[in-house]
């Protein structure tokens, strides 16, 4: 390709790696993903972003509508492009969908959405296909030249290492979300035990040994327990975890102005 050529192409990987560089949503770095897929070829196509969800193929982002209707077709279907496309981690190109006969149930569907030519791309990670890049032109057949096909594929390469850093980053975020409920568990929890070791004037484990049997016999959850507990014996829901974050950080807790008077600490009733 010619440096003009080159053009688009540039444009759209100087795009991705601003917006990574920015520290993105992961909502913000997909619609990008997408949009500036679109642009890649000329004239832009309708870009839809192809993955599994659950064992089961599914567009987490596309440029526009028309783009999430051809890849739904797919999926309800069984068959198209896409989805060799995502299965066998190989380029399926339609240049002429008038003509095109693989799929017969999607191609009707295709020409009756507008749909002029199509080229889905495998996203590739670690030799394994996670995703397919599928571009739909309706224009014309034969919308998609070689240099339109190899920007593609360059495109779709970066697209692949942006598409694995989104997922690490969901399961970052899952796994922060979880840590973070174990230790507000945990909090409650201590709460707890301090009200028991108090009143039963027991140890640590006594009191642990307490509350869980009083779990077991209920039926309920540990940390409801606890909840429950502290609510019953002080009148005042558990103190959230990140209210000590807040306090060891100079910041007022979650729900307080950073203010404290008689009405909330003059009570040292238990």
């Amino acid at each position: 390709m010619d440096d003009n050529g080159d053009a688009p192409l540039v444009d759209a990987l100087t795009s991705l790696h601003s917006l990574l560089l920015g520290a993105p949503r992961l909502e913000e770095l997909l619609a990008k993903l997408a949009d500036v897929a679109a642009k890649v070829v000329e004239p832009p196509a309708s870009c839809g972003i192809t993955t599994r969800y659950d064992g089961q193929p599914r567009t987490i982002v596309s440029s526009d509508a028309r783009a999430s209707v051809a890849d739904e077709y797919q999926y309800s279907l069984g068959e198209g492009p896409c989805l060799e496309a995502l299965q066998q981690g190989v380029v399926v190109d339609v240049a002429d969908y008038s003509s095109e006969r693989r799929w017969p149930r999607y191609g009707d569907l295709a020409r009756e959405a507008g749909v002029k030519a199509s080229i889905a791309l495998p996203l590739i990670v670690d030799g394994r296909s996670i995703g397919a890049m599928n571009l739909y032109g309706y224009d014309r057949p034969d919308t998609f030249s070689a240099a339109d096909r190899e920007r593609a594929a360059a495109y779709a390469e970066q697209a692949s290492t942006t598409l694995a850093f989104a997922a690490g980053a969901v399961r970052q975020s899952q796994l922060s979300e979880q840590l973070e409920q174990a230790l507000a568990s945990r909090s409650v929890i201590d709460q707890a035990l301090g009200l028991l070791m108090g009143q039963q004037r027991c140890d640590a484990r006594t009191a642990f040994q307490l509350l869980r049997k009083h779990s077991q016999n209920n039926n309920r959850k540990l940390r409801d327990v606890a909840g429950a507990l502290i609510v019953r014996h002080t009148g005042r829901p558990p103190v959230d975890s990140r209210a000590f974050e807040s306090v060891s950080s100079g910041e007022a807790p979650p729900g307080g102005d950073g203010e404290q008077g008689p009405s909330r600490d003059g009570d040292t009733r238990t």
